[in-house]
């Protein structure tokens, strides 16, 4: 069973690490300063060039990328390379309806995948393997990454797509899926319901999982683990940077190890900016060091979490983030869907109503829960039930559209939206996300 996709460059020393690093930044930092309109102008506003950015040590020189950033170049103003170059896109929700919108060359396809298929070896995954795909496809990544990883591996391959539970479950079973990947929710689920239909843990040929794309606990991953039967492993990606396969858990299971060949982490102090040194939580900011089509250098994930180079029973080298441990923004991640308050104060204000609202995230059984509480102006209040629930029904469907997810709407009456020193408490995540 081989123990590394690429053991070269999985094992490979600090310095080798760092040598790799240090001659793609050199080389895509002139990449970016001469096909990057938007980011060259931020060099020249900081009085840094090319020639200034020798090794990664150089790298605090550069100027951050923001999300405000990726919308304010939507949606070619951060493309690196031509457009006849890009295959493909992916594309995350935005804060305010613009999309971040993510191009791919092949190779940079390739790379992505490769990294995916580190991810399966990681969590003891072969040629001989059967990968399911439980995870979206479409302009989300997660489907589509872990997808290619298994074709890089060489495994058969379910391009199941998320939801139709019980086809799922026929699969799994008639062709003896032995690796699933999905939201762990969405594993939680499918445990639950295999339970419902008299199934047994050690029924399915299932032996490992991985789950990412929303926020879980220790005690979510061995309630996983008990149901299935198999060993539950973490993924890390976001759309920005390439999509999951970022970073990934391997057996010893005590944090993600980063790709560190495609992809140079920082922990910066989210207030001043500040690079941090290693073990010390902050907002976790990476740089692609390879991306062609869309090579964002110095990006602010938002993520706080800590790394660490605490040498890994695994034997890879590459240095290791924690799961995140809440973000520096008020971005919500919820069933795999990145949500902002701002996405609904803006469908609020375009149907008419005053941005005075509660949002409330829960888990029941596993699943996310997403309810929005609307206060309605004077003039707007009625208490003929099927008229406020018509405009429920309404405004859902607009919440839908900008999210992604359907909420549940709730309209109620003036000022009943609880108060903290006269602001309104805008979010209460009952979820319990963290031990």
């Amino acid at each position: 069973m081989p123990k590394y996709y690429q053991p070269e460059i999985e094992t490979a020393s600090y310095d080798e690490i760092k040598k790799i690093q240090n001659e793609k930044l050199v080389k895509q930092v002139h990449h970016v300063y001469n096909n990057v309109a938007y980011y060259r102008n931020l060099m020249d506003e900081k009085g840094v060039s090319p020639d200034d950015i020798k090794t990664v040590d150089d790298i605090k020189k550069l100027p951050f990328l923001t999300k405000a950033d990726l919308r304010e170049a939507y949606p070619y103003g951060l493309l690196g390379t031509d457009l006849k170059n890009c295959v493909r896109i992916h594309s995350t929700s935005g804060t305010t309806g613009k999309r971040v919108v993510a191009f791919y060359t092949q190779n940079d396809i390739d790379l992505w995948e490769e990294c995916c298929a580190r991810a399966l070896v990681a969590a003891g995954g072969t040629p001989q393997d059967v990968v399911q795909v439980a995870y979206g496809f479409g302009l989300f990544t997660g489907g589509s990454g872990l997808n290619g990883g298994s074709h890089k591996l060489g495994s058969l391959t379910l391009p199941m797509s998320s939801g139709n539970t019980d086809r799922q479950i026929q699969f799994l079973m008639d062709l003896g899926a032995t690796i699933l990947c999905c939201t762990p929710s969405y594993a939680a689920f499918i445990g639950e319901t295999l339970a419902e239909k008299g199934f047994k843990p050690e029924d399915n040929t299932l032996k490992a999982g991985i789950f990412g794309a929303e926020p879980w606990t220790e005690e979510m991953r061995h309630d996983i683990e008990r149901s299935l039967g198999i060993k539950a492993f973490d993924i890390y990606g976001l759309t920005e940077i390439s999509g999951p396969g970022v970073a990934f858990e391997c057996e010893e299971q005590t944090g993600m190890h980063i790709n560190e060949d495609h992809f140079y982490a920082e922990i910066i102090d989210p207030e001043t900016g500040e690079v941090l040194p290693e073990g010390e939580e902050g907002e976790l900011v990476f740089t692609s060091l390879d991306k062609e089509a869309f090579p964002l250098l110095r990006y602010r994930t938002r993520d706080l979490c800590v790394l660490t180079r605490k040498k890994c029973s695994c034997g890879r080298t590459h240095v290791k983030m924690c799961k995140p441990k809440g973000r520096s923004d008020d971005m919500l991640i919820i069933r795999g869907v990145n949500v902002f308050p701002s996405q609904i104060e803006t469908v609020l204000l375009n149907e008419g109503y005053t941005p005075n609202y509660q949002i409330v995230v829960d888990r029941e059984n596993n699943t996310d829960t997403l309810d929005i509480y609307v206060e309605m102006q004077p003039d707007q209040f009625s208490d003929v039930i099927s008229d406020l629930q018509e405009r429920e029904k309404a405004l859902a469907g607009a919440m839908r559209t900008m999210l992604g997810i359907g909420p549940k709407m709730h309209l109620v009456a003036p000022k009943s939206v609880a108060r903290s020193e006269g602001k309104a408490v805008r979010v209460v995540d009952k979820r319990k996300l963290h031990d």
